[in-house]
């Protein structure tokens, strides 16, 4: 085994800070593990979680070419929803929902989950009769939603602006009352902690660079820029660089990444109670615990590794916002920052076996990847331990781009997010 030097494990113990290091002394990896995670994000995390807490497998490392949480994970506005259109998505992100609910309590660390509830608007005839499907499906489907009039909406919302002569006027909205945020970082630090605590080794700054195959073609470990780790799975959950890692073993993926922008403006005091999204103008907001306005947007129109995007598309949100708020028309932008999501053509998740007998791969969440968080996790852990899908992510696998079972919820969904 090629030996480490120059990197940083955590084992049993974690801050919740990239420079944690210091405080622990550097360790090496054990000779071999059972499981093999690349990405320390929530979904990686998660997983490796679920795995030592409801299949016993301990004997798992994660590795991540940065820090804990520093990718997509904290990179994201922490809208979390289930009320999706197709049954196989409603399923998982209500999955995720649930398990949302009670997260802090499993975790015993404080993810800042609140049910303040996410409201869609309708602006035209057609939104109205599209909302109205969504909420006939999902409640057959078992997930909350419902129906607001503009009076209630503006009830609900009361700095939304609902004049009838505004340049989108608000007909009506869809409220799932379930749904709401969380703090994005928090839920790494979550998972990593308790993770940890059962036995899981986390290592951070340590790129992995290629997957090494058996004679026999199955999975012998990875190798990464500090040396090689042996092991018997190997499970693929890092957005925006999976199609790499993925290639080295000879699995191409239908795969193509986008920056995806948003921003906060300065801290205010309590003004916004829920989150607001609005397909017509492609803008969502919130208010973080700080007193920050969390706005963002939809993907960039071109593909690229950028976590910084184009400035065309903020200012296109900056103009909404405006237009739907008029009240925050004088806030100062306090931040702004980029991730990259990797998308598919339906624009759904791959949470499945590969044809390689021992990998596995989580990816092409698109925007949707942190409100699924604990359900992707939860069911990527089932999936690898039975060497089976879970009956919620089976939908999900590589074979549907064979078979043209496509889960097309971008066409359906009223708005990306």
């Amino acid at each position: 085994m090629t030996k480490f030097s120059g990197f940083s494990i955590l084992k049993h113990a974690f801050t919740g800070h990239k420079n944690w290091t210091a405080q622990w002394p550097e360790s090496q990896p054990k000779d071999e593990y059972d499981v093999v995670i690349v990405g320390a994000g929530g979904h990686g995390l998660g997983a490796a979680y679920y795995l030592a807490k409801e299949h016993g497998i301990t004997n798992v490392a994660v590795v991540d070419k940065g820090w804990i949480g520093g990718g997509n994970t904290g990179r994201n506005t922490t809208i979390i929803r289930s009320n999706y259109l197709y049954d196989e998505s409603a399923r998982l992100f209500d999955h995720a929902v649930d398990l949302w609910q009670g997260l802090s309590q499993e975790l015993n660390y404080n993810v800042m989950y609140s049910n303040r509830g996410v409201l869609m608007l309708a602006h035209t005839v057609h939104d109205i009769q599209s909302f109205k499907r969504h909420i006939h499906a999902n409640r057959l489907n078992g997930v909350d939603n419902q129906w607001l009039t503009t009076e209630e909406c503006k009830a609900f919302c009361p700095p939304l602006n609902t004049s009838p002569t505004a340049r989108y006027p608000v007909l009506g909205g869809a409220l799932q009352k379930r749904a709401g945020t969380a703090r994005h970082d928090a839920v790494a630090w979550g998972y990593a902690r308790a993770a940890a605590s059962r036995g899981v080794d986390i290592i951070q700054n340590c790129a992995v660079t290629t997957i090494r195959r058996n004679s026999n073609g199955s999975v012998a470990g990875v190798e990464t820029e500090k040396g090689f780790i042996k092991a018997k799975k190997v499970v693929v959950s890092a957005a925006g660089h999976t199609s790499g890692i993925m290639q080295t073993a000879g699995i191409n993926l239908p795969l193509e990444s986008y920056p995806l922008q948003a921003f906060v403006s300065e801290p205010i005091k309590p003004i916004f109670p829920c989150v607001v999204m609005s397909n017509a103008v492609h803008a969502y907001i919130s208010q973080s615990d700080k007193g920050e306005l969390v706005i963002g947007s939809g993907t960039d129109q071109y593909t690229s590794y950028s976590q910084r995007g184009g400035l065309p598309l903020i200012e296109h949100t900056v103009a909404a916002i405006s237009e739907v708020f008029p009240t925050f028309n004088r806030m100062r932008m306090l931040r702004k920052w980029g991730g990259i999501v990797d998308v598919t053509p339906d624009r759904s998740a791959i949470v499945s076996k590969t044809p390689v007998q021992g990998l596995y791969v989580n990816c092409g969440w698109g925007t949707g990847g942190f409100k699924a968080t604990p359900g992707a996790a939860h069911t990527l852990a089932w999936t690898v331990a039975k060497d089976e899908p879970h009956p919620i992510n089976a939908p999900f696998s590589m074979e549907r781009f064979r078979t043209g079972r496509l889960i097309d919820e971008a066409a359906a969904a009223a708005v990306a997010h």
